[in-house]
């Protein structure tokens, strides 16, 4: 097996494993490097690299720009050449540049592009509504867990996870995931205290507003703790687009959580007509 072989399983290994990292693609070489054009490797989000693209000068450097091609997203390009060339921490055409103290006095131009892990969204419940967000989120990229009965797994054909119970806690959800509660009155207080729970950066409940006071006073009753947490769920979930069949509230859901996430949206607008109780 290829180097480039093996390294291609490991992006399909990392890609399954729903883990970031970054494709390293060694573009041009000038002078004496032990680099070659052409040249691949992988760099995880823990800063190893899996692969060649030169000695320790350029290793050195392309691990520091992949793990900050992380924190951006951004992919990028870089120059790594010899010390006494490198008097700015840009080159002229804007290229990033980075110092090598290498004896062979080579310069090499990699492109650094990340690929962050899907963002997971659980869906708890198998209802029509929960059918329809899972159909969505599924062409949109997201790796969906589905937290319903085990008899209602066949309702929610396509997931990556199915759960038979609302413990999340091997999950790892973290603030670029989502959970939505599209129970539709079977389990809803479990469902809805679970998610409340976890750490993911949206929480939602497809619900009226009278349904979303009457459970969220059965959890303060159980727990005082249930007050503070009240402010971060979305419910009734979703934006307001005059939403009827479960398709188009499906639609108003993914909308909603696609926005938090893109802008950083904490409340959305909603019309009164949001709570007439289509969202039972």
């Amino acid at each position: 097996m290829t180097i480039t072989s093996k390294i291609l399983d490991l992006i399909e290994h990392l890609r399954a494993q729903s883990e970031s990292y970054c494709v390293v693609t060694i573009l041009r070489t000038a002078d004496s490097t032990s680099a070659r054009p052409g040249a691949k490797a992988v760099i995880t989000s823990t800063g190893e690299l899996h692969g060649f693209v030169g000695g320790n000068c350029v290793t050195g450097a392309v691990k520091r720009a992949a793990l900050e091609c992380l924190q951006t997203g951004q992919p990028k390009m870089i120059r790594i050449k010899p010390n006494d060339d490198v008097v700015s921490p840009v080159d002229v055409d804007g290229v990033q540049l980075h110092r090598s103290n290498c004896p062979s006095g080579g310069t090499v131009e990699v492109f650094i592009e990340p690929r962050h892990a899907a963002r997971k969204l659980l869906i708890c419940g198998a209802s029509p509504i929960a059918q329809s967000i899972l159909l969505l989120a599924r062409g949109l990229g997201y790796r969906i867990v589905v937290a319903a009965d085990k008899q209602d797994h066949q309702d929610m054909a396509g997931a990556d996870v199915y759960l038979s119970n609302f413990e999340f806690d091997d999950l790892a959800l973290s603030a670029t995931d989502a959970a939505i509660v599209a129970t539709q009155g079977k389990q809803d207080r479990d469902a809805l205290r679970a998610i409340l729970l976890s750490e993911a950066g949206y929480k939602g409940m497809v619900c009226s507003g009278k349904k979303r006071q009457a459970l969220m006073q059965q959890l303060v009753l159980e727990n005082s703790k249930f007050q503070a947490l009240d402010s971060d769920l979305h419910a009734p979930a979703g934006i307001y687009i005059g939403a009827i069949e479960p398709e188009e509230i499906a639609l108003s859901v993914v909308s909603e959580i696609v926005a938090c996430q893109r802008l950083g949206v904490q409340a959305t607008e909603r019309s009164p007509q949001t709570d007439r109780g289509l969202h039972k």
